[in-house]
């Protein structure tokens, strides 16, 4: 069950959960079985049927479908397997996510580790592992999972948002999770920048100016108008639509650009890093 933990202070998870739980639970009554006779015929404990039904665990989707079939719903009951998955991410996660899905261009700019939305699963569970304080293998796979969630906006028929990165060739360089961790990231990398909704540069070490000193940043330009910027520190993300704020770095990531390889002159940078995971 791990990463299905109903969290008690997020108002929007306890909302979902306490609609589920009733709806569980008025089908269980009405198909006139206790919890324990309810949990043999899913194939689950009594334990873990009392803990959903009072909100203690987010039901996973096969517990969902073993209802739905047990108590003849119809297909109600699975129907809710959408709504549920989504609240066992972090309601920061689950922000962000909405974020990127209403915007029309994300800018990003990275110079410690390889952007989320680009990450390998391998290669993210390594990030997350290195995290101190240390976090709990739950609390790892979580992340995890809601990260790799986060990037099916880069499918082009999903929205017709663009996408620009800005890769600092440290990041290319550092180790993370090993040298075959290492290279499945970089392989994702070539194959993310054929994309034609992705344009993806790298920052050389060598050069004299580097204008993202100052850390790793993403802006994210919306429907409407509005630009939402995050510059990420060590104990937390920042957001802000303070107009001052975020047409600065706005002015930042336009020079970074500028200082960067061009998309196509980053290949061959990003191709030499993965020759030498190799050797």
């Amino acid at each position: 069950m791990s990463g299905w933990e109903a969290g008690l202070d997020d108002e929007e998870a306890g909302a979902v959960m306490r609609t589920v739980t009733r709806q569980l639970k008025l089908w269980r009554e009405a198909a006139g079985l206790t919890q324990a006779e309810f949990g043999a015929a899913i194939k689950y404990g009594e334990e873990m049927v009392s803990c959903v039904e009072r909100g203690r665990r987010i039901p996973r989707p096969e517990y969902l479908d073993a209802a739905d079939k047990v108590l003849g719903a119809g297909g109600k009951i699975a129907a809710m397997k959408k709504d549920v998955a989504e609240i066992r991410y972090p309601k920061k996660v689950r922000d962000l996510k909405n974020l990127e899905a209403e915007a029309v261009e994300l800018c990003a700019y990275n110079n410690s580790v390889i952007h989320g939305l680009l990450q390998t699963e391998d290669y993210a569970r390594a990030v997350f592992n290195a995290h101190r304080p240390v976090l709990t293998e739950e609390e790892v796979e979580q992340q995890v999972t809601a990260r790799l969630a986060r990037q099916e906006i880069l499918d082009l028929m999903t929205g017709r948002r663009v996408f620009s990165f800005v890769q600092c060739e440290s990041t290319l360089r550092r180790p993370m999770g090993g040298r075959m961790v290492m290279r499945q990231q970089l392989e994702r990398l070539l194959e993310v920048a054929q994309l034609r909704n992705v344009d993806l540069q790298v920052l050389p070490l060598d050069r004299e100016v580097n204008s993202g000193t100052g850390g790793s940043f993403r802006l994210l330009k919306l429907k409407g108008g509005t630009t939402v910027a995050f510059s990420e520190s060590p104990l937390s993300s920042r957001a802000t639509t303070d107009p001052k704020e975020t047409t600065a770095l706005d002015i930042r990531y336009g020079a970074l650009r500028a200082q960067a390889l061009s998309p196509q002159d980053s290949l061959p940078l990003i191709e030499k890093a993965l020759g030498e995971t190799r050797t």
